[in-house]
């Protein structure tokens, strides 16, 4: 730390409990912010240009790649794209199966980010593992959470990590009725837990910091929209997916690695739990629905983020253990559609918001053109947006009381800057 009359900034190395490289440097001249950066310097990875020149049907492995915490995600939007492009549609029993596997992620990602990532934020604690020694009961139900998520994914998807089993059309194998039946114990515990979570992170101490949102999320009368939909906003957006780019603009600036997006015309919106469960509440599954009977009708407070995502976990597990009891083996695991060229895009809900992938195929099914939007570069603008919010409330703490507040006010999104688990240099400079 460095001291003088009029300055006073310091570096911290590494902060734990967010994934990938990045750096938050603020400037302050009395109350006013003079500047504000949130970075993100990791590598580019290049995973659209890898695309180029692949076979469609490689795209979900490929994509998959992207994030060891949410493929599934990758894979969906990719599969939906391809779908699209070859008028191929799924039957019931497939897109059940999918949904189940799309549960199962949610249910590995939403505990491992409540507990282990988040949680330790509100309680005091600096990690997941600290909280253990007096909250180990919660600590032992995050990491059994988190556990059945992942042998959820390995039945339907062939494995815990970049699952191998879906494809275009739907799945190279589908599971048998006792291969899901076996799960169906843990689920039924799983949603007990997850009512106990809702229970513990809705009495955690939460600042105060109620801010102007457009929400976007994917929306369908019918369903808690997950794996498909149209895109709606709190502010009157209503388009199909095809329309994303119409709506919606990625742009380069020089301080980020990651693409900025934005509402044309417009500026900031926010994605993710809050977003979806603001614009689709009413879809919820009935058991989650009751769980957030005490929330308000509009969250607007970012920190809140957690509370939501435990009644997401809810939904998850009540949803997936749904689908395991009436579960009827297809006849086929995926349909077929001959190869054509054309342009196709897909969207999901991954569990930091909407993830958005356009492709373009040749006759003969080889990928031309690929663009990838996932939720971290949807709402790194608003990130720091509630970051300028934050800062002139809490002035008046100590450099390290203020960086706690800003760290915690990062991890509301659960930002995936890539799949590390680090975020570098943070300073402060106040003169």
């Amino acid at each position: 730390m460095h001291k003088t009359d009029r300055l006073r900034s310091f570096r911290i190395e590494e902060l734990t409990r967010v994934e990938g490289e990045g750096a938050l440097e603020v400037v302050v001249d009395g109350d006013e912010i003079v500047d504000l950066e949130f970075r993100i310097f990791e590598s580019p990875r290049f995973f659209e240009a890898f695309l180029r020149g692949r076979e469609y049907t490689e795209a979900p492995d490929i994509t998959a790649r992207i994030c060891g915490i949410c493929p599934v995600a990758y894979q969906t939007s990719s599969i939906n794209a391809m779908e699209q492009i070859l008028g191929i549609r799924v039957s019931p029993q497939i897109r059940d199966l999918r949904r189940l596997l799309y549960m199962a992620e949610w249910i590995e990602s939403h505990a491992l980010h409540i507990y282990l990532l988040h949680a330790p934020d509100f309680l005091g604690f600096p990690s997941g593992m600290a909280m253990a020694a007096e909250f180990p009961t919660e600590v032992r139900d995050a990491l059994r959470l988190k556990s059945i998520g992942n042998d959820l994914m390995a039945c339907i998807g062939g494995r815990e990590i970049h699952p191998v089993n879906p494809m275009v059309g739907g799945f190279h194998r589908a599971p048998t009725p006792d291969q899901l039946r076996a799960v169906e114990p843990d689920m039924e515990w799983a949603l007990e837990a997850a009512l106990r979570t809702v229970a513990l992170v809705s009495t955690f101490p939460f600042p105060e910091l109620d801010l102007d949102y457009e929400f976007v999320a994917l929306s369908d009368p019918d369903e808690y929209a997950v794996l498909d939909g149209r895109i709606r906003s709190s502010e009157g957006i209503d388009i199909t997916v095809d329309e994303f780019n119409d709506v919606f603009v990625e742009e380069h600036v020089e301080r980020s690695n990651a693409l900025h997006a934005r509402i044309r015309d417009r500026g900031s919106y926010h994605v993710g739990p809050i977003a979806r469960f603001n614009l689709n509440r009413e879809q919820l599954h009935p058991v989650a629905l009751k769980a957030a009977r005490g929330i308000e009708p509009v969250v607007v407070n970012p920190f809140r983020s957690i509370v939501v995502r435990a009644v997401e976990l809810v939904h998850a597990c009540a949803t997936g253990l749904d689908i395991v009891r009436r579960y009827v083996r297809p006849e086929s695991p995926a349909a077929t559609a001959p190869v054509r060229a054309g342009e196709g895009h897909g969207a999901s809900e991954a569990p930091r918001g909407l993830l958005y992938h356009r492709y373009r195929i040749d006759e003969s099914g080889i990928i031309t053109d690929a663009q990838i939007v996932p939720p971290t570069s949807q709402n790194q603008l608003r990130i720091e947006e509630d970051l300028r919010r934050l800062i002139p409330t809490i002035l008046g703490l100590t450099d390290e009381e203020m960086q706690h507040h800003l760290e915690q006010a990062i991890r509301n999104y659960d930002p995936c800057i890539s799949c590390a688990t680090h975020f570098l240099d943070f300073r402060v400079h106040r003169s």
